[in-house]
């Protein structure tokens, strides 16, 4: 891992990204990770070396930048939660695609990149991810359990490149109506497709979560790893 310096679209100063780089001498795509509420943690650098391990260049921004560099925390205490949420609530997610436009177009040009990039999001980043969906030229976008993305549904015809949604069935931050809502928009767009899973809660992916579902996330995760090697290479 190493990590880098990206200059903020707006001139407000810089962030950091934290680069991923498999063990090839091939060119290969790149995939922007997009973090939680908990910030680029523990969690979220497991996954960026797990798609390094499969051939992938990651790439996790710092998108916390603004309010508190370097966000580390888990979903293990009720204080990291409650730091967790005052993040969340305290982030612009308009400058947030901003800086995530910068870090996909830096990946793009990485060493050993074959220029061809995508996004993949937890959580609030599955919502940024369908953000960078409907506003981005990301060549493909992965969304785990994202909240408040039955708001976007009326940005689905902006859509241009492939979108993978998964959903849990019992995402105690998604309502069942707004689960439909998503649904009728997926099926209205040809780029969509868009998964749920049953009987599992919120974050079911999230490594060493409190509500990791096995066979959910291994399932979840196989239809990421063949969308993304069908489409970066």
């Amino acid at each position: 891992m190493r990590e880098i310096k990206l200059k903020a679209a707006d001139g407000s100063g810089e962030f950091s990204a934290f680069v991923y780089a498999p063990q090839t001498q091939d060119t290969c795509g790149a995939v922007v990770v997009i973090q939680e509420i908990f910030g680029v943690n523990d969690s979220l650098r497991a996954t960026c070396q797990t798609l390094a391990d499969m051939g992938f260049i990651a790439i996790a921004p710092d998108l916390f930048w603004r309010q508190e560099p370097g966000v580390s925390i888990s979903d293990k205490s009720d204080a990291e939660w409650q730091k967790a949420f005052a993040l969340m609530n305290g982030f612009d997610q308009d400058k947030g695609v901003a800086d995530l436009k910068v870090t996909l177009a830096a990946a793009r040009k990485l060493p050993g990149a074959n220029g061809i990039a995508g996004t993949l999001g937890f959580c609030l980043g599955g919502r940024l991810a369908v953000m960078m969906a409907t506003r981005s030229d990301a060549d493909v976008n992965v969304s785990y359990y994202g909240v408040g993305i039955d708001n976007l549904v009326p940005e689905f015809d902006k859509i241009e490149a492939p979108l993978m949604l998964h959903i849990a069935e019992k995402d105690e931050y998604v309502s069942p109506e707004a689960v439909e809502t998503i649904l009728d928009g997926a099926e209205e767009s040809e780029w969509i497709d868009a998964f749920v899973y049953p009987g599992v809660q919120h974050a079911f992916a999230r490594v060493g979560g409190v509500h990791f579902d096995t066979r959910a996330a291994v399932i979840a995760n196989g239809r990421t790893a063949e969308l993304l090697s069908e489409l970066l290479g």
